[in-house]
């Protein structure tokens, strides 16, 4: 057999070499049957709900010891799945019609997934997998079926044309050496457990994954999307110096990780870490982080029946600044609504929640609830300087109210005697294009800029990234959105003002050269990306990286910037051979 080359889309980086394990669970069907008496048969559902309802329980503590709190919570929303009025209501009107148990379960969610498909709403299609996994795991329960897992006895590469979150969680970490799948995109639920795994993943490999036969040799390239069937020599040689060569680079970002983060020339750059839960804090100092660059402060505000209370709040954040002093917390305001609802604010379901009410636009909606949430952290700020980080901008005119309101609250506590932070920065995302277009203006009503490059490139591309169908459009190395940051930096820092980057390009070492080059200040990301973003800044010098920036801002295509970056890193090119 001669070499075949596949591309994909890279999901999770790293080099791997192994044979193929070919994973293609059966799918339980059943047919439609009558079933015994519908007293019979609804005990009989409940007793499979409350199964996979402790299933799912259990998974999500595997998940957060394997993977940590941010990457289990996959699975509160299977369990919220089960707990649909309207998809419960249907089963149960069917057993009512005589129809089992299992058959009505079926039904009923064949018919929910259906209509999920037809609507037009990427959010909700790209969601059609984890409702499959659901609804599989119900039947098992219901037909008395073992779940199929992941049979490995030694390490393989894992082929399938797609892969559940239960499946990943369940796997046997020691012997997965790699992912491959047909479907999916770089936020997709297998490429964000790959990379919180540390196992290398290409995804979207399409009908081209048929190539790929059990027990065949193959090598996975996570860092550019390829995959090589039946390697040849030279291949085999180039990857193994490549191997070899990113395990000096993983041990020397281990060993300094909690030294600076400065070019060759003397640039110094401060790595910040993404967190979106207190016991995240614990990962900020152990993964070097000088920190946290972005707090999500949803977590106080979801899956709850009542908003936090002021003082509620205020405890958590207080503990959050002083856990990692005299570092810095930017505490981004809540980002709810949309496809992240809050039950206590009876919020109407939305066609396309991406484009909805959500960050800012909701905070404005429900002053109440973003007064009260400013009060808890200008008080939790006492002694200390305090930066807060307004989400999903787009004008003028919500800065100028966000401002006159920080104003209204801090004039407030000063008159009922409370203690404040001692300086307040105000900063603001830049996600949706009109802020970016606007950064000149936005520039002279706010401290400093935060890139949100996940939501940026879904806005400027109008491709959401959470559907498997356009995930592979949504790519931040497109020169479209590579002009858009440099477009924000230079108007920032015409009016000395900061920027930061908080998206996933930021834990991008491809990326990092075009980000020092376009200018940028710091970076944030997830806490376990530090130490190697940290070592890929010190490969480089601010000059090399500018020339780098400079000449891709030239090309045409985001597989052009990709090749460009990957032909001209310092260490892609001339390293391996070191």
């Amino acid at each position: 057999m001669s070499e075949k080359r596949i591309r994909g889309i890279a999901a999770s980086p790293g080099i791997a070499l192994g044979p193929v394990y070919r994973y293609e669970p059966s799918q339980i069907k059943v047919e439609v049957e009558r079933g015994q008496d519908v007293a019979t048969e609804l005990a009989r559902l409940e007793a499979a709900l409350t199964a996979a309802r402790q299933e799912i329980r259990l998974l999500a503590e595997e998940a957060g010891r394997a993977v940590g709190p941010k990457e289990a919570a996959i699975f509160s929303a299977h369990e919220l799945f089960l707990q649909d009025p309207e998809l419960l209501q249907q089963v149960q009107e069917r057993i009512r019609h005589q129809q089992s148990a299992a058959s009505a379960w079926q039904a009923a969610f064949q018919h929910y997934i259906q209509q999920l498909q037809t609507v037009q709403n990427e959010y909700l299609q790209a969601r059609v997998l984890d409702l499959e996994d659901v609804a599989q795991r119900v039947l098992r329960h219901l037909t008395g079926q073992a779940e199929e897992g992941l049979q490995l006895s030694e390490p393989a590469i894992i082929v399938a044309r797609e892969l559940t979150p239960s499946a990943i969680v369940r796997c046997p970490r020691e012997h997965v050496l790699a992912f491959c799948t047909a479907q999916g995109g770089p936020t997709s639920h297998v490429a964000i457990l790959a990379r919180a795994l540390g196992v290398p993943a290409v995804v979207g490999l399409g009908d081209n994954l048929e190539v790929l036969r059990p027990g065949q040799v193959v090598i996975v390239d996570g860092e550019q999307g390829l995959v090589i069937a039946e390697p040849e020599a030279e291949a085999l040689a180039h990857y193994h110096r490549q191997t070899q060569w990113l395990q000096r680079q993983a041990n020397l970002a281990a060993e300094t990780r909690q030294q600076p983060a400065c070019t060759r020339d003397g640039r110094c750059y401060p790595v910040r870490a993404n967190i979106q839960a207190p016991e995240e804090v614990a990962d900020v100092r152990a993964f070097g982080a000088e920190g946290i660059g972005l707090l999500r402060t949803e977590f106080l505000f979801l899956d709850r029946q009542q908003a936090p209370g002021e003082e509620e709040q205020r405890e958590i954040y207080r503990t959050l600044i002083e856990a990692v002093h005299p570092a810095p917390v930017v505490f981004r305001t809540f980002d709810i609504g949309g496809d992240k609802p809050a039950p206590y604010l009876s919020l109407p379901r939305e066609s396309n929640p991406f484009l909805g009410v959500r960050g800012i636009r909701l905070g404005l909606k429900h002053l109440p609830l973003l007064r009260t949430q400013l009060r808890a952290l200008l008080r939790a700020g006492a002694g200390h300087e305090l930066r807060i980080l307004f989400p999903m901008v787009s004008s003028y005119e919500e800065v100028e109210a966000l401002r006159r309101l920080v104003h209204e609250v801090e004039e407030e506590l000063r008159q009922q005697g409370q203690a404040l932070a001692e300086r307040v920065e105000l900063g603001i995302m830049i996600e949706v294009p009109a802020a970016a277009l606007l950064a000149d203006a936005l520039a002279e009503v706010v401290d400093f800029f935060s890139l949100g490059t996940n939501d940026l490139t879904q806005y400027v591309l109008a491709a959401d990234r959470t559907n498997e169908g356009t995930a592979s459009l949504a790519d931040p190395f497109h020169p479209a959105i590579l002009r858009l940051l440099q477009l924000t930096i230079e108007a920032a820092h015409r009016r000395q003002r900061r920027v930061e980057i908080c998206g996933e390009l930021a834990s991008e070492p491809l990326a990092l050269p075009l980000l020092l080059g376009l200018g940028i200040d710091e970076l944030s990301m997830a806490p376990r990306a530090v130490p190697r973003c940290k070592q890929a800044i010190r490969r480089w010098t601010l000059s090399d990286a500018q020339r780098v920036a400079q000449q891709a801002l030239h090309l045409r295509t985001a597989a052009e910037v990709r090749s460009y970056l990957h032909t001209c890193s310092p260490d892609e090119s001339s390293s391996f051979e070191e």
